[in-house]
């Protein structure tokens, strides 16, 4: 088994603009959302999500799934940035710097 490493582990970020003029679009962006709930995502903002991948390839695998869910006219960049780099996020609610807490490693496997 390899060694754990902050440039091994991946975070996966899905940023997304959905059309949600009419009511069937308003439904499929929420319908997309829930899927990104499903697949272990957490929202960090309303159209920001991020999810722990324990690598690469399994952050491959789930970029492809959620590829073929986007809704027609939608709009998803996802990010894939190291586990050192999530770690460098600064996070200003207020203008005032705020500490995140990272999950436990328990908790993300």
């Amino acid at each position: 088994m390899s060694e754990l490493s902050g440039y091994r582990l991946m975070w996966l970020v899905a940023l997304f603009d959905l059309p949600v003029r009419t009511k069937a679009e308003r439904r499929e962006a929420t319908l997309y959302r829930k899927r990104l709930l499903e697949q272990g995502f957490s929202m960090a903002q309303l159209s920001v999500y991020m999810k722990f991948c324990r690598d690469k390839e399994q952050s491959e695998i789930i970029i492809r799934k959620l590829s073929q869910d986007v809704p027609e006219g939608g709009r998803v960049d996802i990010l894939m940035i190291t586990d050192r780099q999530y770690a460098g996020i600064v996070t200003v609610r207020d203008n005032e710097r705020v500490r995140r807490k990272n999950p436990s490693q328990l908790s993300l496997f």
